[in-house]
């Protein structure tokens, strides 16, 4: 046998790479066998189909992560014109154990390219690849573990039993009509500053590793590669440095792949135009300088979920690895930066890394190695950040670490009435806005501005707070960067501060008179972020100079023993609100799109199976309406800045991926079974009755009946029926519910949300008085007060004459309007003094009982001097009456014509009673003698008007 022939038995090679990529090893054509050249090889090795595996003759268990490398270049050129020899590995013949070790390097994960090695035409995309030199070789291992050749297939016959199929897209299955908004606000324009580095770029590209394919947020900062699952994320899922690439190749239609050692990663764009800026941006990283050692680097525990990982330290951030073959390659799951960071032991041999995003729990092999870990981790802290006692105990939030406006680290200065830590930069931009919109102050230099109650104010609240409601809804195009220009950083500012672009307004904000009341109720407790909502959408700190008596908030916090309340209600006191620019859309751009659902994310692309061109975090979603009608199957989405309409072709595809919506929206608060047959699905504020606490909820509408979701997993369900009154306050983005046991006030976020809502809610109304009408009811507070009096109260000395005490009577009114049912009345006298009180008031509050058009009429007859023609007018003026009225007149003077028959016991006769309701009839005309007499007739003869003009209008009534 001649040096020159491969040997008749091939070596095992190592189980981990034996297949490349799925394509088994074949025996040597007889051209190359001869040493004939063959074909240039390529710098590339493509992922095979699932259908390529089952060729195989022998399973092996492969790790999808592990790639092949590609040849180092000074051995493969690029070039075609040159052919380079078969690899001297595998024209070795010996079957020595020497022989055997050289043929297995060949497929070694060791077997790597190093940066300095590359041409300057390794992405030349003609190259032919590097599986075409060994993909005539194939091998089988029989039971007894001996290797045997396999006869050879022609290779044209091969490739026609398996196609070159490129990984392709998953295929969309709805269509999509995508209304974008034209924000009005800052928008990102091209920085001059970095007109010269063609390094920084980002897009949505979808990605393959091995296998494995996702659609990922990609950035490139010209020295760090990042892959994120949303763009809002704040920790990747893959990261390397761009020393670590070995390789890259353009491909056709929008791709290109780069190359790690033994690792690769295809990409694909949606459009030529950003690939080749991908690429112009890829080759610009060549020849960067190599990263420093790692100053510590081993395997711990990482918790939350369990799982083993490989750490390093590297200059002033912790590199997280899956594996140690990942730290060799340079392939990261994420990277965290050391100088927004604390540690801290948790346990024997565990400890924390806490970041304002998110906190790392490790464990270590033992206390030892722990130690070390927190002796390093420290002493790189240390390194990054430089202390002054004020800023290392606001730092000692993780929250306060990173800017609030761009997320640059270790924050030096603060807005004290905004609550915000910010950077220098963002410091210069506050100032700008004038002290009357941003008190700013240095955490190092304005010691004795920095109060104890203000550094807890900080501490407890600081960025965390003020994000939740001066950055609720900013868009993540929006979003500023620490190395944006100074015009872009203001604008940016002016937006969120002085407009309140983003702001989240109160549910109170449209009435000011309830948002300065709803302020001075809030500050006398402990919650500060509803407080610095209300200073947000402009509740004024000074009391009111037209009410002497009513104190200002600082008063009530003061008189509350609040400090927190006091120190932040101090630094705006003399401050101005947001103008709050509601109207933030200039114009919609409609486009239509192609969309998947992929678990929380829609996938938009331009064409069925191309690649993904943008992506909605489908936790933005704010409402989803089914708008299905006849042959039409199509459902509406809303976020705060697009408005998408959904089409399918069927109704099942349309509800199967509106459902699949629908139960990631609402976040856990709506169980699966609760969704089936619902029509709409939106988060709102809601506030019951006069009080002015409200809640964030998530409502939906089906079958004439709406939920009310809360955050605590809580339902609520309540029936739309005839007796159900809808009322739009379309500048207030809200409707009004009334029930004859509660009144809800539902706030949405977006205009449009409230008036789908709207319309859909009278749609159902509509269809619950189709049928027959009901006749009217008395409402369940005034129902609840008539029948606990009756049945305790009666025999009360003075009983209606007699005032209760004012606050409870108050609390009394709100807990009924609330929960009629569920408000717990007690027994004794002084309750029921506060029960009569309850009802009087709600009968004043509540609509007239008599309406101010039919009182002149009722006036006329009460001057009647005829008693019978007096009476019949009386009846004829009751059925006048709209029904819930004349229901509640009956049930009101029939429970009064119980009270008087007791006035041995409670000294209340009719005429006594008359003269304290008259005024609840007829307001402004109790005085006149008529009207008196008139409401004692009422009470007095109260069955012989009544149920007359019952069985005269063949009607039941129950009377009380």
């Amino acid at each position: 046998m001649s040096v020159s022939d491969p040997p008749d038995i091939i070596p095992v090679p190592k189980p981990r790479s034996r297949y490349l990529l799925g394509v088994g090893v074949q025996q040597l054509s007889s051209s190359e066998r001869n040493g004939q050249k063959l074909p240039c090889p390529d710098v590339t090795a493509d992922t095979q189909t699932k259908s390529e595996e089952t060729d195989i003759k022998h399973e092996v268990s492969v790790d999808d992560s592990s790639i092949f490398a590609p040849p180092d270049p000074q051995h493969v050129k690029t070039s075609c014109s040159e052919t380079p020899p078969w690899p001297d590995s595998l024209s070795s013949t010996s079957s020595s154990p020497d022989a055997a070790g050289a043929s297995d390097s060949v497929f070694s994960d060791d077997f790597s390219v190093t940066p300095d090695l590359l041409s300057n035409d390794l992405h030349n995309s003609n190259n032919n690849s590097f599986t075409d030199q060994v993909i005539d070789l194939q091998t089988e291992i029989c039971t007894n573990g001996e290797i045997h050749q396999v006869p050879k297939v022609p290779k044209s016959q091969d490739l026609q039993n398996k196609p070159d199929r490129p990984n392709k897209p998953r295929a969309a299955t709805i269509r999509v009509s995508r209304k974008k908004q034209t924000l009005s606000g800052p928008r990102q324009k091209a920085d001059t500053s970095h007109s010269e580095c063609a390094v920084a770029q980002s897009s949505w590209l979808d990605v393959w590793k091995g296998r494995k394919h996702n659609v990922l947020w990609v950035t490139l900062d010209g020295h760090v590669m990042s892959m994120w699952k949303k763009r809002t994320d704040k920790f990747t899922e893959y990261v390397f440095h761009v020393t670590s690439i070995t390789n890259i190749r353009e491909q056709d239609q929008g791709r290109f792949s780069i190359y790690l050692q033994k690792k690769h990663f295809e990409f694909m764009a949606h459009s030529e135009v950003v690939r080749e800026r991908w690429l112009m941006s890829l080759y610009a990283t060549r020849g960067r300088e190599l990263i420093t050692a790692p100053k510590q680097h081993g395997p711990l525990i990482m918790k939350d979920p369990r799982k083993k990982v490989y750490t390093a330290i590297c200059g002033y951030s912790l590199w997280i690895y899956s594996s140690k073959e990942d730290f060799s390659v340079g392939l990261g799951m994420m990277c965290v930066s050391m100088n927004i960071a604390s540690v801290k032991a948790t346990g024997r041999h565990s400890f924390s890394l806490i970041t304002p995003y998110r906190t790392f729990n490790f464990s270590a092999d033992s206390a030892k190695e722990m130690t070390m870990w927190l002796e390093r981790l420290n002493e790189v802290i240390r390194g990054a950040l430089s202390y002054s006692e004020v800023a290392h105990r606001l730092w000692s939030s993780p929250f306060n670490k990173v800017c609030a406006d761009c997320g640059a680290a270790n924050p030096e200065w603060a807005s004290v009435n905004l609550l915000v830590v910010i950077c220098e930069a963002c410091a210069g931009a506050h100032r700008s806005m004038g002290s009357n919109r941003s008190k700013v102050r240095g955490l190092k230099l304005d010691n004795k501005v920095w109060t104890e109650p203000l550094i807890q104010l900080f501490v407890l609240y600081g960025n965390k707070a003020a994000s939740s409601v001066w950055a609720h809804n900013i868009p993540p195009t929006e979003q500023i960067s620490p190395d944006v220009s100074p015009d872009q950083r203001l604008e940016f500012i002016l937006a969120k501060y002085c407009k309140g672009l983003y702001c989240k307004a109160h549910p109170l904000a449209a009435n000011q008179k309830l948002l300065d009341q709803r302020l001075r109720e809030v500050v006398c407790g402990a919650n500060v972020e509803e407080t610095l909502s209300l200073l947000c959408s402009g509740a004024r700190v000074s009391c009111s100079t037209t009410d002497p008596e009513l104190h200002s908030a600082i008063s009530e916090a003061e008189s509350a023993g609040q400090a927190l309340q006091t120190e932040l209600l101090r630094h705006n006191e003399f401050v101005e609100s947001p103008d709050f620019e509601q109207t933030r859309h200039s114009e919609e751009q409609i486009e239509e799109l192609h969309g998947k659902l992929d678990e929380e994310r829609f996938l938009f692309s331009q064409e069925n199976e191309s690649a993904a061109c943008d992506v909605l975090d489908l936790t933005e979603v704010i409402s989803v309406f089914d708008c299905s009608a006849g042959q039409t199957h199509e459902f509406e989405v809303l976020s705060l800045t697009d408005r998408l309409i959904c089409r399918a072709d069927g109704r099942d595809a349309l509800l199967s991926h509106m459902l699949h919506i629908m139960k990631i929206v609402p976040a856990g608060a709506v169980v699966d079974e609760d969704l089936l047959g619902v029509c709409a699905v939106s988060r709102a504020s809601i506030r019951e009755g006069a009080a002015l606490q409200c809640a964030e909820v998530w409502c939906t509408l089906q079958d004439g009946e709406m939920s009310i979701h809360t955050q605590h997993s809580s339902t609520d369900t309540l029936t739309l029926d005839s007796q159900t009154r809808c009322h739009l306050q379309r500048s207030e983005n809200c409707i009004l519910l009334e029930f004859p046991d509660r009144t809800l006030h539902v706030q949405f976020e977006l205009e449009h949300s409230c008036l789908r809502w709207h319309e859909l809610v009278q749609r159902a109304l509509r269809s619950t008085t189709d049928g027959p009408q009901r006749s009217g009811s008395v409402p369940c507070s005034i129902d609840r007060c008539i029948s606990h009096i009756t049945q305790h109260g009666l025999k009360v000395e003075g009983l209606y004459r007699r005032c209760g005490v004012a606050p409870q009577i108050s609390k009394l009114v709100d807990a009924l309007s609330v929960s009629p049912r569920g408000t717990l009345l007690e027994t004794d006298e002084l309750s029921i003094l506060d029960i009569s009180g309850a009802l009087k008031q709600i009968l004043r509050q509540s609509s007239e009982l008599i309406p101010n058009a039919h009182k002149p009429l009722w006036l006329k007859a009460a001057v009647l001097s005829d008693e019978k023609q007096r009476l019949q007018m009386y009846r004829k003026l009751l059925k006048q009456l709209p029904p819930d009225n004349r229901v509640t007149l009956t049930a009101l003077c029939g429970h009064l014509h119980t009270v008087q028959m007791h006035s041995q016991e409670n000294r209340m006769t009719a005429h006594n009673l008359a003269l304290i309701f008259v005024v609840t009839l007829f307001q402004e005309l109790a005085m006149n003698a008529a009207l008196v007499q008139l409401t004692k007739e009422l009470i007095l003869r109260h069955r012989e008007i009544f149920m007359n003009h019952v069985e005269t209008d063949r009607e039941i009534i129950t009377v009380l």
